[in-house]
């Protein structure tokens, strides 16, 4: 195994929920070593249960959400944190 791969298999892995617990899917975003990097996934429960598990995902925090949602703030309206 190369060591890019390593380093790549030592990312962290974020994951923000974004639907309610009782729903019958969870939507969330999942990113690889850099939160603000994002995909969007929606899985049965189940599934994002054994997702998370296989990925030893971390839960992002406060710190970083609020800076994601700053930064698609931007994009969508030119000013960081202004709408």
């Amino acid at each position: 195994m190369s060591e890019q791969a390593t380093k790549f298999d030592e990312l962290t892995r974020y994951i923000r929920v974004r639907s309610a617990p009782e729903n019958k899917f969870v939507e969330f975003d999942f990113a690889i070593g850099h939160p603000e990097l994002f995909v969007e996934l929606v899985l049965p429960t189940a599934a994002f249960q054994l997702f998370c598990k296989h990925n030893n995902v971390i839960h992002m925090s406060s710190d970083q959400i609020r800076l994601v949602d700053e930064d698609m703030v931007k994009w969508r309206f030119g000013d960081k944190g202004h709408r």
